[in-house]
């Protein structure tokens, strides 16, 4: 490896260690599962709100979004990006107090468990059925982090694929298995700054690379269709698209995910005081809003770098996924401090998987050991035993993941959309229905659940195969989503009402939820 590469290598094994460290540093204070699973109901109002969206964006911010805006135009990327602001923003508004009020007070420190309580599920059919969706749709999207890791450190420096990987992996198995929720909380703080950082420095030196806006938008002007949101061009091909109503709606459907996400919703429960929750949705909607509009830009700005040469042309929007790492390449070649500067970049690009994979680890663990072994099975086990428990899943789980990640060839878009949609659909539904609506009953849940789930399998390889370039062809979690809630609603009716006690719960969370 030339001087440079080991600048950068050097500045990534730093931050990997400091990781490390955060891990090792916060080991201590976990007692017991819940403190494991949920920092003990501790998190401030800051971290709360960049370590939910940091550990939300995922590689996928980095990598996909400007690939997407590169080789499509602003059309797809610009939609999705909106959809995403707005999710953000309702999630924080509405959902965020009511579940960190409902979860303590029927004391549900997982997304399965809250089901269970909720709905008053005491043969634990709900937990059974959203832990089994949690560890399908978390797994291979915790996957996908892993090999993004192990893609990055093998296009850059040579190393072999898979060593790279399982290295990467180790990093994060190592502070999550030390310092559970509490460590993945902390360290997606930080990593929602170096994520910040590795975005404006990319979006700076290319803007200077290809001296100024002026000139990055003249270069795209000429393609009809790039900078219009209701068309869209494929730099590939050379065609120009359309971007209808229809289309628009399926896109901005990536917004309904955000009720859904288990590892989002986790950091709702897990804030200290709910009161404060409201400086935690300021400062979270304001960095996504931000950091997706410098990503969409790092795109566009892209296509004037792979015009003049100085980026590869790409094949498509999958290739082009490496994007800022090939400009944090170029970026190296300048000299001592552009090269630890590259290091910063890549760095942003690790935090940005890596803060994903750990909570999406820590969900799935979660799954098995607490909510399947311990509550669904009734294996009665020592405080000390559970943490084991919990920490084994966590290795177990991972091993699992790293063989799934032995194709390097997969999209990091792709994956990621498809598992967005199933937590989604699957989730989503039943708890805008928990937080809203008193009749709710568990016949619904478990019904709209599975109905929700299920529909993201169908839709995805069945509905848009078949019916590819129709109305029909459209994003699976809008489809499934509406199917989801409507079966909740029908079956729930068409069912007993739940019992007195549990509406009365209900009514005393909504009444200390006035005002908010």
């Amino acid at each position: 490896m030339q001087i440079s590469e080991w600048i950068m290598l050097a500045t990534i094994v730093l931050y990997m260690g400091m990781m490390l460290a955060i891990g090792v540093a916060v080991s201590k204070k976990n007692k017991t599962a819940g403190d494991f699973f949920l920092g003990g109901r501790k998190l401030g109002p800051l971290v709360t709100a960049m370590s939910a969206e940091a550990s939300d964006m995922s590689g996928w911010l980095l990598m996909g979004l400007p690939a997407v805006a590169m080789m499509g135009g602003l059309a797809e990327a610009s939609w999705t990006a909106i959809g995403l602001a707005i999710g953000t923003y309702l999630n924080w508004l509405f959902v965020a107090k009511r579940l960190r009020v409902y979860s303590h007070r029927i004391d549900a420190f997982t997304i399965p468990d809250f089901f269970s309580r909720r709905f008053g599920d005491k043969a634990r059919v709900l937990t059974i059925i959203s832990a089994l969706f949690i560890v399908i749709f978390f797994i291979p999207y915790t996957a996908s982090g892993f090999a993004a890791c192990g893609k990055l450190f093998s296009s850059l420096f040579g190393i072999d694929y898979m060593l790279a990987m399982v290295v990467s992996a180790a990093v994060i198995v190592i502070y999550c298995t030390l310092g559970g929720f509490l460590a993945a909380s902390t360290t997606d703080f930080v990593q929602s700054i170096v994520m910040t950082i590795a975005l404006f420095v990319v979006v700076g030196f290319t803007e200077g690379l290809v001296h100024g806006f002026d000139a990055v938008f003249a270069n795209v002007q000429g393609l009809d269709g790039y900078l219009d949101l209701f068309k869209g061009f494929n730099v590939a091909t050379g065609e120009t698209g359309s971007y209808g109503a229809l289309p628009v709606a399926s896109t901005l459907a990536w917004g309904l995910g955000y009720f859904g996400m288990p590892h989002i919703l986790l950091r709702f429960m897990a804030i200290e005081d709910e009161n404060k929750l409201k400086t935690s949705r300021r400062v979270a909607s304001v960095w996504v809003i931000i950091s997706m509009g410098v990503a969409v830009l790092i795109g566009v700005v892209g296509y004037s770098l792979m015009k003049n040469g100085i980026l590869p042309t790409y094949a498509d929007a999958s290739a082009a996924e490496t994007i800022i790492v090939d400009i944090a390449k170029f970026l190296s070649t300048y000299g001592f401090v552009p090269a630890i500067t590259g290091g910063i970049i890549l760095a942003g690009i690790l935090a940005s998987t890596m803060s994903t994979a750990d909570s999406q680890l820590l969900a799935a663990a979660s799954s098995v050991s607490q909510n399947l072994i311990v509550e669904a099975f009734r294996v009665k086990v020592s405080t000390k035993t559970n943490m084991i428990i919990a920490r084994v899943s966590v290795i177990v789980i991972s091993i699992v993941a790293i063989f799934l990640a032995a194709d390097p060839s997969s999209s990091v878009f792709r994956i990621v959309s498809f598992a967005w949609a199933g937590f989604g659909a699957a989730f989503g539904p039943v708890i805008l229905c928990a937080l809203f609506w008193k009749r709710a009953n568990k016949y619904g849940a478990i019904s709209g659940m599975i109905a929700g789930g299920v529909t993201v399998f169908i839709w995805k390889f069945v509905v848009r195969k078949l019916c590819a370039g129709t109305i029909l062809d459209i994003y699976e979690l809008l489809p499934a989503f509406i199917v989801g809630l409507i079966v909740i609603v029908v079956v729930s009716l068409l069912t007993p009402a739940p019992s007195l006690e549990i509406t009365n719960t209900y009514e005393e969370v909504k009444e200390n939820c006035k005002g908010f």
